[in-house]
This record gives structure tokens, sequence and C-alpha cells, in this order.
């Protein structure tokens, strides 16, 4: 499995940031086709990041298809339209590790 994490930095107005992504940023995202899992994970008092984002695709090939979909490059273009703290994309392969 393939992981794509999303860090989102502290934006200048939380309030405003969290309803637009859920509420236009979202539903970009979702026309992205391809992927096998998304997860979001709103941090509670962290000082530099809001909001950690995970995409999952079978592996890299598809994941690099996937972001340069219509929808993924729509999807990518749209940051620039809330983002105020930054953001950080960090990729890989997923290990599941056994816990005995």
């Amino acid at each position: 499995m393939y992981r794509m994490t999303i860090l989102y930095g502290t934006p200048t107005d939380p309030g405003a940031f969290r309803s637009y992504y859920m509420d236009t940023h979202v539903p970009i995202a979702r026309r992205m086709r391809g992927l096998t899992g998304w997860n979001l994970q709103w941090l509670e008092g962290h000082p530099d990041y809001i909001l950690v984002a995970e995409l999952y695709a079978p592996d890299e090939a598809a994941m690099d298809a996937i972001l340069a979909s219509p929808e993924g490059v729509a999807a990518s273009a749209d940051l620039e339209n809330f983002v105020t703290g930054g953001v950080t994309f960090l990729t890989g392969e997923e290990e599941q590790v056994a816990l005995s």
C-alpha cells in the first residue's frame, strides 16, 4: 500500500480553514478516482499543524496517476485558495508491523 501524508500548517483563521476544507476542498478531492482510502485527523492544541490527511493507493504508480489526473490536478490547484499555514507532502510505502 502506498500512502501520501499531507500536513497542513496552522492557518491564520482555523475556522475558515476547516469550513473551506470540508465544504469546498473535500468535494473536489472526492472526485479523484483510484484511491483505496482516505483519512483525516484534526489536531487539537498542536502549535504547528491543524490537519493530517492520508491518501492511500495500491502503489506509487497508481498514486502518481491519481495525482496527474484532471481531478488530482484540480485538488492540488485548490490548495492556494485556502492554505495559509503551509503544506507538507510525505510519500512512501506503508508497512504493517505485527504486534507480536
